[in-house]
């Protein structure tokens, strides 16, 4: 019911957001013809006089049209108040261990790739690209569809809310619990399932991942990483951090490495999240030994970038047909723009200028002396060195993006591949991107592709 409900209010949202985009048509047509009428001697005055009336019967009726959209929604609002709210996800029942409160653990759809045509799947899928869209706006409205950040242990989503509950789901989840961890960290309008894409087509098993074959091959935990991807990355990170720290604290056993493995801006949010751990000297960031980056833009997204200058463009022109999709690109969210320059921390994206970004040591967000970096990317041909792939790499990041951020000072392990024929999305799931995974979670060297 809190998903439904979410669901409604955001349509409620759009009905608004469709009336101010109907006024601003009304009004960049209004403003050419009085730009007209006022090249004519003695029209202009007529001409305002007749638009002033204009503007108050047009504001009056959509006015009213907003009005009754939000009579319509508190009427329903009040209606699932007294239907009882929101339902509890069933799963588990746990305690804190001392006879306290229980919880319960969310239960998770299992992740099959064969199962992506199930409407479940399928409304998942949707709610990560409008998460993507939209989430700031989710989040500030506290929509029930906002993901937030959750962490995801086999079929369970962790309840780290709560040390005492995060150990009770912990201790559900892993009874037999490995010294080391992979976290998986999904990209933007996505969800964990973007890890088991093509699984089937890959291996010959839908259940096949990345982390359920680092499992088998090296015996280590795969944690996957839920969020919210149209917000701010460094809000991203931070959360990111808030839940690596109490899912660390509350492990059950001995933990003695984490490696993270991030696909797109999940990239980023990973390298944001260490620099916020270690400016909180999180106990977390020092178990990371290895960093995998696979298709992430450290150097931004040239599609973003275009976006912002179509945007500019299409503003400064007052006409119904530019000024109404101006409108819809500024609603873009803010996890969407940070992916211009690839902005990690709030000094990035508030009012700094993005060419000072990467070069000013006040700035920059250092990768770390004490972990090995592996930074791969993806080209669209064949051939990594043709022109078209050093024009677009792998469709949405370029190779130079790819190979990692500006090293401003000091001496960091890093280690790059490129794989040719292999598109941004494969790289989650391609078998020779997994035996370049496999490599830099073994610790073992990484050949450049």
């Amino acid at each position: 019911m809190r998903t439904i409900r979410g669901l409604l209010s955001l349509i409620h949202d759009a009905v608004d957001g469709v009336v101010d985009l109907v006024d601003e048509g009304h009004e960049s047509t209004a403003r050419n013809v009085v730009r007209a009428a006022s090249l004519v001697p003695g029209l202009e005055a007529p001409t305002r006089a007749v638009d002033a009336v204009r503007r108050v019967s047009t504001r009056a009726v959509l006015g009213t049209v907003k009005a009754v959209n939000r009579v319509v929604q508190v009427t329903a609002d009040a209606g699932f108040e007294l239907a009882g709210g929101a339902a509890a996800t069933s799963g588990p029942a746990l305690t804190d261990g001392d006879g306290g409160p229980t919880c319960t653990l969310e239960m998770a759809v299992p992740m099959r790739s064969d199962a992506l045509s199930d409407g479940s799947v399928v409304a998942d899928a949707l709610l990560g690209v409008l998460n993507g869209a939209v989430g700031d706006k989710l989040f500030r409205d506290d929509n029930a569809l906002d993901l937030g950040l959750s962490l995801r242990v086999g079929d369970h989503y962790l309840d780290l809310r709560d040390a005492a509950f995060a150990g009770a789901s912990l201790r559900a989840t892993v009874p037999d619990p490995p010294r080391r961890v992979v976290v998986f960290v999904h990209g933007l309008m996505a969800t964990e399932w973007s890890w088991v894409l093509e699984a089937e087509r890959y291996y010959g098993d839908p259940t096949t991942t990345f982390g359920s074959m680092l499992a088998r091959d090296l015996g280590v935990l795969p944690v996957y990483a839920r969020y919210n991807s149209g917000r701010r990355i460094s809000a991203n990170g931070r959360a990111l951090d808030d839940a690596l720290d109490a899912f660390v604290e509350a492990y059950p056993g001995p933990l003695d490495e984490l490696v993270l493995v991030g696909h797109s801006m999940g990239g980023l949010v990973l390298r944001s999240a260490m620099h916020y751990a270690r400016a909180e000297q999180r106990q977390w960031v020092d178990r990371v030994r290895r960093v995998v980056c696979l298709g992430t833009p450290h150097q931004g997204a040239p599609l973003e970038r275009l976006g912002e200058r179509v945007s500019r463009a299409l503003a400064a022109i007052d006409l119904p047909g530019t000024q109404i999709p101006a409108r819809i690109l500024e609603r873009r969210s803010e996890g969407i723009r940070d992916l211009a320059h690839g902005a990690l921390v709030e000094a990035h994206w508030a009012g700094v200028d993005p060419a000072v970004q990467a070069t000013d040591p006040e700035l920059a967000v250092e990768l770390s002396p004490d972990v090995v970096y592996t930074f791969v990317g993806g080209t669209v041909t064949a051939d990594p060195e043709h022109p078209l792939s050093a024009l677009v790499g792998d469709l949405l990041v370029r190779s130079p993006s790819a190979a990692g951020p500006v090293v401003v000072h000091g001496s960091v392990a890093i280690e790059r591949a490129r794989f040719g024929g292999i598109l941004h999305h494969q790289l989650q799931n391609h078998p020779d991107v997994y035996e370049v995974v496999r490599r830099a979670c073994a610790g073992e060297p990484v050949p450049a592709a």
